[in-house]
């Protein structure tokens, strides 16, 4: 599809547990610069970014109930379900934006949404993935405006955001195992899928 992004990935070998990616004040001013433009086409990136997510990375899918076994791209661009999905994804990274100068309030909000994703069996290994398939969708929207500094700035974000969510993914399965220890009754696996 004309993206040559796979993932999210840092550019260092660091360590993974290192804690999130610092954001610069000019990665935080390029996001907000670019998101004004973005957010005129979010329902629209939203659906390219889910179908390039499941063309690039069918597993993922497996996450999603209502699309798990739809095949066909075009079912999926003109799905009603999907299009709500990718808007809610959308109004997070808008949420997350708007956040970048209010760090501690960002953080809380990526933790959560982690301890989410915990609960609708969603894993952390997918998380990347749709920061690269967002970084492939609006490129084209951008246009001349898309620069290396740009993508930097783009993928600096997912990768803190990322991280964060992680955390909170990590925290919950914690809190639930430590609940599955304690507890001398079976519990039945609450966790469900998204949509």
């Amino acid at each position: 599809m004309g993206c040559a992004i796979s993932g999210v990935t840092p550019k260092s070998d660091g360590d993974a547990d290192a804690g999130p990616p610092h954001l610069s004040d000019l990665h935080i001013q390029m996001i907000k610069d670019s998101w004004k433009v973005i957010r005129d086409d979010i329902a629209k990136v939203g659906i390219i970014m889910f179908v390039r997510l499941f063309e690039t990375h069918p597993e993922c899918k497996d996450v999603f109930f209502l699309f798990r076994d739809v095949e066909d791209l075009e079912r999926l661009r003109t799905s009603r379900e999907l299009r709500a999905h990718g808007l809610r994804v959308m109004s997070f990274i808008e949420k997350s934006v708007a956040r970048l100068d209010q760090l501690e309030r960002l953080e809380a909000l990526a933790i959560e949404l982690g301890k989410s994703h915990y609960r609708y069996n969603a894993p952390p290994k997918y998380y990347s993935y749709v920061g690269a398939e967002f970084i492939c969708a609006v490129q084209p929207i951008l246009k001349e405006q898309w620069t290396p500094e740009l993508e930097e700035a783009w993928k600096t974000m997912f990768l803190y955001v990322t991280s964060l969510m992680k955390q909170g993914y990590q925290e919950e399965e914690r809190m639930r195992l430590q609940q599955e220890s304690t507890s001398p009754k079976e519990r039945p696996d609450k966790r469900n899928t998204v949509l």
